[in-house]
């Protein structure tokens, strides 16, 4: 069964996108094409089981296992080695994106302490929009037994949307609050 806001983005959401755009075809009008999750873990160099707690936390959240991220070159002002693990990664697409946008509006953003809405300046021209998140408590799907560190975590939305007014447009159909 496909996700609910897939579902509704195909019957709602996109007429409405093409008739707000100007857009004669369908195919034109932008779509979310993935959402990255990434955590990364600076305090690793010094305790790695760091690491697999984001890898783990991330799975919870996703639903779907991340990739470990390795640090590129050595900087030794923070003790750190090319190849050591650094942090953790997951790309989402299909109905697991669509499910994890719709948990992430629905249920995690009114969780955050002093919720007025997203920023809509953290887009980066070409219409995908990344927000950083200070705690990954917000997430109900994590046991707050089990964690052991507050980590935080980068959420990019990417669209194939030509600008940053066509990005911001999708994602506020798909239900992204942003203040005003």
């Amino acid at each position: 069964m496909p996700a609910r806001l897939r579902e509704r983005f195909a019957t709602e959401i996109l007429p409405a996108l093409m008739r707000d755009l100007g857009y004669a075809n369908p195919m034109a009008v932008p779509r979310l094409q993935r959402i990255v999750l990434n955590m990364g873990v600076g305090e690793a160099v010094q305790n790695p089981k760091l690491i697999e707690s984001a890898v783990e936390e991330l799975t919870v959240i996703a639903g779907q296992r991340p990739v470990v991220t390795k640090a590129k070159r050595a900087i030794s002002n923070f003790k750190l080695r090319a190849g050591m693990p650094i942090g953790a990664m997951v790309t989402l697409r299909g109905d697991r994106m669509y499910e994890f946008l719709d948990r992430f509006v629905t249920a995690a953003l009114p969780r955050v302490r002093d919720f007025k809405g997203v920023p809509d300046r953290a887009f980066d021209g070409r219409g995908n929009y990344s927000i950083g998140l200070r705690e990954q408590l917000i997430f109900p799907e994590i046991n707050l037994d089990k964690v052991d560190k507050i980590k935080g975590l980068t959420i990019t939305f990417c669209t194939s949307a030509r600008s940053d007014a066509e990005g911001k447009a999708l994602l506020r159909a798909l239900g992204m609050p942003f203040r005003a």
